[in-house]
């Protein structure tokens, strides 16, 4: 009986539903009869539904009526319930698959990829990060050939500059070269595989993404791409110096298809230019007669370039010596150094010279930086380290070398009691320590920024 009254009090809610919208009832759970259409009159215009009337009928009556109806057809069981699909969020539909489930692989269709237009592939690989190309280099034999394509090269020529990379050599091991990505924050550690056996050469000036190298006994120099190991040893000097040189890199246009020229510089006057383009040196122009000789060159301080012009650090008397490498003109500016500042270097953004060195006073040691003013050929101190980093280096002896020019610089700051190795942006004015490495763990010798270029050659 008390199936019976459940069974009625089902029925009573299916004929109020039946009276309220004149249609079938959208399913429910409790559902265990479908009741099928019945005809109606013609004169009937919308089809009715009806239910048996099982008020007054007894249970063994009403599933007799089941049976009946089992048997005929009007009356089937249903399948169990399915709750209607949810609404799936846009990034559930996006993924193509619900939260918790396995992703299921896309399958490429080689009939489309197979047309992918090769001038719409190369522009995309040209807009990846350099450091990928470590890695699609080796995919296979037509990727590894893009460098040598022409048109590539136009893609990546219409990509802006990024950040400079570093590539620098430690005390500990001249033979081995380590460069760091500041977009990445990530080393890369290459050995100079191109160089003769037993030989140290230092990363001595760069540009258009090659960086040159002068042994370590100021006899030879070499030019290579240290992404694509594009090598070259330049040809022997016509003027032999032993004695330390200066050395700096301009780009003859945008890129190194057009050429580059190397200029050395020694302390005497002494000076040749190299031009890849005749793969030989020559000496156009002449230092002029009011130069105080011998330069004193500061050769911890590295060339800068501004144009096809060059700047070199001196001392004695202090200020910059330089030579445009299209005219083949020198000029002097006498500047005073800022008191009490050492382990200074030259450089350079958007054609600002800037100076950047340690300013030590007492006890207290800061690393700051000037700005040439070139009216008054005056330096005019435009930042410095936070006061939270100088205090690690109080009371300390503290050395620096700086590597970087066109708005990026590393600084290698060392002691006996510390390493550390930061990074500073002239655009923004930012301080980053750098990413713990081999490196880091050593001072760095000497180095050189560069702008990472695929399709440079030496």
């Amino acid at each position: 009986m008390e199936g019976l009254a459940m069974l009625r009090q089902l029925i009573g809610q299916l004929q109020e539903l039946l009276q309220l919208y004149g249609s079938p009832p959208p399913p429910s759970p409790f559902h265990i009869l479908h009741i099928h259409q019945l005809p109606h009159p013609p004169d009937d215009h919308h089809r009715r539904w009806c239910a048996p009337n099982i008020d007054d009928t007894s249970a063994d009556d009403y599933y007799s009526l089941v049976m009946a109806a089992g048997k005929s057809g009007n009356c089937k069981m249903l399948e169990p319930f399915k709750p209607p699909p949810s609404k799936k969020s846009r990034r559930e539909r996006n993924l193509g698959k619900l939260p918790g489930s396995t992703p299921t692989p896309e399958v490429l269709e080689q009939g489309i990829w197979k047309e992918f237009p090769e001038d719409l592939f190369e522009a995309v690989i040209a807009r990846l990060p350099i450091a990928t190309f470590f890695r699609f280099r080796s995919v296979c034999h037509k990727w590894n050939s893009l460098l040598d394509s022409q048109s590539f090269s136009q893609h990546c020529a219409e990509i802006p500059q990024a950040n400079p990379w570093f590539y620098t050599i430690t005390h500990e091991n001249m033979n081995v070269g380590a460069m760091y990505d500041p977009s990445m924050r990530k080393w890369h550690h290459l050995s100079i595989s191109f160089l003769p056996a037993k030989m140290i050469a230092l990363p001595v000036a760069s540009a258009g993404g090659l960086v040159c190298f002068l042994d370590i006994g100021h006899m030879n120099f070499y030019v290579c791409n240290p992404l694509t190991q594009s090598f070259k040893e330049l040809p022997a000097r016509s003027v032999k110096v032993w004695s330390r040189v200066a050395v700096g890199m301009t780009l003859n246009g945008n890129s190194t298809s057009g050429g580059y020229k190397i200029l050395w510089v020694g302390c005497d006057g002494e000076y040749e230019v190299y031009d890849s383009v005749k793969n030989s040196w020559s000496r156009p122009g002449s230092m002029p007669s009011n130069t105080k000789l011998p330069l004193s060159l500061n050769f911890q301080s590295q060339a800068v370039s501004i144009g096809s012009t060059l700047h070199f650090m001196r001392s004695d008397p202090e200020g910059i010596v330089s030579y445009n490498m299209v005219t083949g003109v020198w000029k002097q500016f006498i500047i005073p150094a800022p008191l009490h500042m050492s382990d200074h270097t030259l450089a350079e953004y958007e054609g600002r010279i800037m100076l950047v060195g340690l300013l030590t006073k007492n006890a207290a040691t800061c690393v700051c930086i000037w700005e040439l003013q070139k009216m008054m050929l005056l330096w005019k101190e435009v930042d410095r380290m936070p006061n939270i980093w100088c205090l690690e280096f109080y009371g300390k002896h503290v050395r620096m070398t700086c590597l970087g020019n066109k708005g990026l610089l590393m600084l290698s700051l060392r002691s006996k009691q510390m390493n550390r190795l930061v990074t500073y942006n002239v655009i923004s004015k930012e301080w980053l320590k750098v990413p713990g490495c081999v490196v880091s763990r050593q001072w760095i010798a000497c180095g050189t920024a560069f702008h990472p270029c695929l399709t440079a050659t030496a």
